[in-house]
């Protein structure tokens, strides 16, 4: 199967395709046993209320103190959980809240505008928190990425994409105010009938809330063949999706440089970032 090296996750190489031991299952207080979790890179697991993934990070510890008193009342967030001991890690592995619903299919128009409202009730609901020092720490290739498509970091396109960067970053603008946003929403949002949205597995960066929009519009037209006008009807601006193109970019090209991914598809990724390019008057 060819990946997709830009959206795919999680930030680095620790995984597990094995079940979290039982020693973690009790420090978390899990009350069932671990059955693994579709989608993704088949390494989450749940048990009773929790969901289970190794991270060598620092974020989720951060962002679990942080996110602990938030009630909103218009989107459902799966928040980290502590062990019983207070941490937020035990051997390397990290709980978070197990929430109902389902991915949509993404097929539809209303689909992604569903996934974007969430999103904007997300990023209503964090805009009075600080900007999490853990940020600063991160050195995967998201984070260079994001850098990168920021003009904070030089980073080198591979080849493949030196011929539509250009054009993307002649549409780049100010989007507006930097605060906590969840730059990986296409995959992380679920429904449930008579809930309100989910939003799950943060992907934590200081940016204005329309870049976040930007990339769910990005992933949308390279990989589910969503239609211009969804720009549109989204309220989402020909800038933010350049920025979100380009940070796209940047991850794949950071990740196939450095040897940590195979099987990438350069010449139809690039292809896909060029028609989106053309799909949104670039």
């Amino acid at each position: 199967m060819l990946l997709r090296a830009g959206v795919a996750r999680p930030y680095c190489g620790l995984v597990s395709h094995q079940p979290p031991p039982a020693g973690v299952l009790q420090a978390f207080g899990a009350d069932g046993p671990p059955e693994a979790l579709p989608g993704g890179q088949g390494t989450s697991w749940v048990a009773g209320h929790l969901v289970f993934k190794l991270d060598p990070g620092t974020c989720h510890d951060c962002l679990g103190m942080m996110l602990a008193a938030l009630e909103p009342e218009d989107v459902r967030i799966a928040k980290p959980v502590p062990s019983r001991r207070g941490s937020w890690r035990h051997e390397g592995w990290i709980a978070t809240q197990w929430v109902e619903g389902a991915e949509p299919k993404h097929a539809a128009t209303t689909e992604w505008l569903d996934i974007i409202e969430a999103g904007r009730a997300f990023h209503r609901a964090v805009a009075h928190l600080s900007r999490p020092p853990c940020l600063d720490e991160r050195q995967d290739p998201w984070a260079a990425a994001d850098r990168a498509a920021w003009g904070e970091r030089p980073l080198q396109l591979h080849s493949a994409f030196t011929a539509v960067a250009p054009r993307l970053q002649e549409a780049l603008e100010p989007l507006g105010c930097s605060q906590l946003v969840h730059g990986d929403l296409a995959g992380n949002v679920l429904f449930a009938p008579e809930l309100p949205p989910a939003v799950i597995d943060l992907s934590p960066y200081w940016r204005p809330p329309a870049y976040a929009d930007g990339v769910v519009l990005a992933d949308a037209l390279c990989w589910h063949d969503a239609p211009p006008s969804l720009l549109w009807d989204a309220g989402v601006s020909v800038a933010a999706v350049a920025r979100g193109l380009l940070f796209r970019m940047f991850t794949t090209s950071q990740r196939v440089v450095s040897g940590e991914t195979a099987n990438v598809d350069l010449v139809d990724e690039a292809h896909r970032y060029g028609e989106a390019a053309s799909a949104i008057g670039l």
